[in-house]
């Protein structure tokens, strides 16, 4: 990703801060277990009725996809601690760090109205969250896990923190670059099979309909592992080295996500048993993708269509895509470009 494209999503957020002077509405979509329910109210993931009466301005997010996307609402001021582990956007290391380890007397002196979790926290924890919500502390259980469930999930997050203007501008843009992304990988003559590596060690893949697929597909790559299945209702999906092998003339492109979730190299790859078969590795098309950037419900998951686009094919993607992220980052004819 160049400089240029990284310091577009920075600043994005300050970008979102200009629709504030425009009333639009926000997008009407459902997900299955959370929903909107009305423009002040909202269903989380643990069927937590959370009512609005007014936003809430003192935010403890405990997970970098939410701390991402309230500082792409424009929320600096508002977040006052981030997880551990939050790395973006860079003014995140700026905010006071909490845990979910952290004793609860940690949280209550930073006085916070809204601490945002996931699901996995919210069941893992239950004496801290316990604890917060006695103390009159509003919990928001929150991950989606795909694209639709994302839209749902930004517009309840401009609901909470009354942003609704800039949740649905951020929804509408996303869609129009995806639908440009989609159009471009059209004109791609022969499309490449892909094998999507989710965690090398345990031979996992991503499942049918995860933000990485959709990411994949949107870029105009075919999942040669469409039939894995998700393992305990998540997004990752045992496949084996058997599955994986009994496609090894077909894989054009062996890809896989590089992070916290797995760290493979090259030769970890090439010199894994039997896999010297695999026609990809034979030809040296091995290529590892920012696992922020495909298994993340960010604005941020554009930047790894583009970056899978440009691998699959750079012919097409390079010279043109450039185009549609830059229009993306950009708000009313505003221009981030230097």
């Amino acid at each position: 990703m160049t400089k240029f494209f990284q310091k577009q999503i920075r600043i994005y957020g300050a970008i979102f801060t200009l629709t504030a002077l425009f009333s639009l509405a926000p997008v009407p979509v459902r997900a299955d277990d959370f929903r909107v329910e009305a423009n002040n109210s909202v269903i989380d993931q643990a069927g937590r009725r959370i009512l609005v009466p007014k936003p809430f301005k003192r935010i403890i997010s405990l997970y970098g996809a939410h701390t991402e996307n309230l500082f792409g609402l424009g929320l600096d001021t508002e977040i006052i601690g981030v997880s551990k582990n939050a790395v973006y956007p860079p003014e995140a290391l700026n905010k006071d760090l909490f845990s979910y380890h952290d004793d609860p007397e940690k949280f209550l002196a930073a006085r916070p109205d809204m601490v945002l979790v996931r699901p996995m926290i919210d069941r893992g924890y239950p004496q801290l969250i316990s604890r917060l919500e006695k103390s009159g502390i509003t919990v928001v259980s929150l991950q989606p896990g795909n694209t639709e469930e994302m839209y749902v999930y930004w517009e309840i997050l401009g609901i909470l923190t009354g942003k609704q203007a800039m949740a649905s501008e951020m929804i509408t843009r996303f869609k129009a670059a995806v639908s440009d992304f989609k159009s471009l990988a059209k004109t791609v003559d022969r499309k490449k099979n892909v094998y999507f590596e989710a965690i090398h060690s345990k031979m996992k893949t991503f499942s049918q309909g995860s933000m990485a697929v959709f990411a994949l597909e949107t870029a105009g790559g075919i999942n040669i592992a469409h039939d894995a299945r998700p393992v305990r209702g998540t997004n990752i999906a045992a496949y084996g080295k058997e599955r994986i092998l009994s496609h090894a003339d077909d894989i054009d492109v062996y890809l896989a996500q590089s992070g916290s979730m797995n760290r493979p190299s090259i030769s970890m790859i090439k010199h894994e048993s039997g896999f010297k078969v695999i026609k990809a590795v034979m030809e040296n098309q091995i290529y590892f993708v920012d696992e922020m950037i495909v298994s993340r419900p960010t604005f941020r998951l554009l930047d790894g269509i583009y970056e899978i686009g440009r691998i699959l094919y750079p012919e097409v993607f390079y010279p043109n895509a450039i185009g549609i992220l830059e229009k993306a980052y950009t708000y009313r004819g505003l221009s981030l470009k230097d």
